[in-house]
């Protein structure tokens, strides 16, 4: 993998990251983390992976992000000054609750 596609990739992780953060007020009772961002070679488009807890509550957070997408693309094209700036989707992070899933059953195996 190329040292620039790296670099971007960190710094759209990192400036989306603190956009989701700053404009959208989640309640209390949830948890929401970009936990990565993929961008392909060409750098037109990212795929930002989004962790929800509860899990129960994914589909409102990725709306809520698809619903003001426009928004948050204007402010990371402002942030970031390298051309093409990706364009920005959301998706949800499968890895992470099946993850939570695994040490669960693992934390049972080693109690019972």
């Amino acid at each position: 993998m190329s040292a620039r596609l790296e670099k971007v990739k960190s710094l759209v992780q990192k400036e989306l990251a603190k956009i989701l953060l700053k404009e959208n007020n989640f309640s209390y009772d949830v948890l929401v983390t970009l936990t990565r961002v993929d961008i392909p070679p060409d750098l037109r488009t990212a795929n930002a992976k989004i962790s929800v807890i509860p899990t129960e509550k994914t589909k409102e957070v990725i709306n809520l992000f698809k619903h003001n997408i426009y928004d948050i693309q204007q402010q990371l094209n402002r942030r970031i000054r390298t051309r093409p700036v990706p364009k920005i989707s959301f998706v949800e992070e499968k890895g992470t609750a099946e993850a939570a899933r695994i040490e669960e059953l693992l934390e049972k195996i080693q109690q019972g």
